[in-house]
């Protein structure tokens, strides 16, 4: 094969969530089962027949673009926020948005296929990972006798991923949020956002989901959300 040579991709879909930023988004698909997206397909692929059967399948792995940090240049090793932000590891050997062809990919549940809408079929799904607007290459059914390994090994991804903190909110912040948005936004926040580099109980950090500014602080294991904000121009889905 040429050295040079190259491809070229187009996005068969975007991606409808309710993370207009990359800060707050869990960092791996399925952590949160409440979160959903909708997958729109752009016009040429807008044909019910290419999801013939797709109702049959209860998950989807879906390949798309780490969007926000597409680069010409690549570094071999990378900082994974998990370890501390302080130990370098391959970039093959993580799920850094930082790679080569910025490129993901996240299984998801099927919660709805609708065939028929103004903009074509829609898929909604859940259990996403993915900033509103993100770019999808591909869809591929999950196949359970084949995708799930009972004796594949978490490296030290693993010990990590155990880890959470304990969320509370304060009294104003829990009455200006909705009950559903309450609940999956204290499993986003029990996943600790933050860079674990940056752990200054003295700092607020904030981010965007749904149409609320979330204001929060951390200290030892405890994070408590001190304000929740409603936007005064939602976001336009």
């Amino acid at each position: 094969m040429a050295e040079n040579q190259s491809f070229s991709i187009q996005p068969i879909a975007h991606i409808r969530t309710d993370f207009p930023a990359k800060f707050g988004i869990p960092r791996q698909s399925m952590l949160i089962d409440s979160l959903q997206g909708e997958i729109i397909f752009e016009p040429h692929y807008r044909n019910p027949d290419a999801l013939r059967g797709l109702e049959d399948f209860s998950h989807l792995w879906i390949i798309w673009q780490f969007s926000q940090t597409v680069t010409t240049d690549w570094s071999p090793t990378v900082r994974p926020p998990r370890l501390g932000g302080n130990k370098r590891m391959g970039v093959f050997a993580t799920r850094s948005p930082f790679r080569p062809n910025s490129l993901a990919l996240s299984v998801v549940k099927i919660e709805k296929i609708d065939l028929h809408t103004p903009i074509g079929p829609v898929i909604t799904v859940s259990g996403i990972d993915m900033l509103d607007n993100t770019p999808i290459f591909d869809i591929k059914p999950y196949l359970p006798h084949i995708d799930s390994i009972s004796t594949a090994s978490g490296g030290f991804a693993l010990p990590a991923a155990e880890q959470k903190l304990d969320v509370e909110f304060s009294g104003n912040a829990r009455s200006a949020l909705p009950q559903n948005l309450l609940i999956s936004l204290q499993a986003i926040l029990e996943q600790d956002p933050r860079p674990h580099y940056q752990e200054d109980e003295n700092r607020t950090y904030g981010f965007s989901y749904n149409n609320y500014e979330i204001h929060f602080r951390v200290k030892e294991n405890r994070l408590t959300v001190v304000s929740a904000t409603k936007k005064q121009h939602p976001t336009q889905r």
